[in-house]
């Protein structure tokens, strides 16, 4: 399921990129269909393509949150490894300097004033 809405996303995309060159009407691709807008009207034509660029919007941003609700989960329904990962970097980053001394550091500091 998760690949045809990524199929469904990509051919949105496309399809308003397409619209979206369309619609500048001076020098844009829009200059060469010169039919469509003699047939319809120059206002009509607009209004569609501007519609057509809101629902191509619209669905890309539907499908890109839908997509979320499909993708597979990681692991076996605890955190992921990245998750994991970063809590480990944060626990390293809090540790007070005296815990995050190796052990040999600790044993010359307590020789030092016995000397």
């Amino acid at each position: 399921m998760l690949t045809f809405i990524l199929i469904l996303i990509i051919v949105a995309a496309l399809l308003l990129i397409g619209v979206v060159l369309i619609q500048n009407p001076k020098g844009g691709i829009a200059a060469n269909f010169v039919a469509p807008s003699q047939i319809m009207g120059v206002k009509k034509g607009t209004e569609v393509i501007e519609k057509a660029t809101w629902v191509f919007a619209i669905v890309l941003i539907v499908l890109s949150l839908a997509s979320n609700f499909f993708r597979p989960a990681s692991g076996s329904g605890t955190e992921s490894t990245n998750d994991s990962r970063i809590k480990e970097s944060i626990e390293n980053v809090n540790v007070p300097a005296q815990q995050a001394a190796p052990a040999g550091g600790a044993q010359q500091q307590q020789q030092q004033p016995n000397q």
